[in-house]
């Protein structure tokens, strides 16, 4: 339900990775790419004061079980 209101659940490791998903194969090019950057927009914003340094340093899209896809983030103003 939440889902479709635009809700998106999300989890992180330790290590810093941030596991979302943020669409689907079926989706045109352009749909992910409003929904990653975003995701990156929010994660940013959602930096604690104390954090210092890049936040965000690299971004892989993938599908579940795919090989994972490295996205410029120099294509994205955030």
């Amino acid at each position: 339900r939440e889902s479709k209101s635009g809700a998106v659940d999300f989890r992180s490791e330790k290590a810093g990775i941030i596991h979302a998903g943020i669409g689907k194969v079926s989706f045109e090019n352009k749909k992910i790419e409003e929904n990653v950057l975003a995701f990156v927009s929010a994660v940013v914003k959602a930096k604690p004061s104390v954090a210092k340094g890049d936040y965000v340093k690299r971004v892989t899209l993938s599908s579940t079980m795919g090989c994972g896809i490295k996205v410029d983030l120099s294509s994205f103003s955030v």
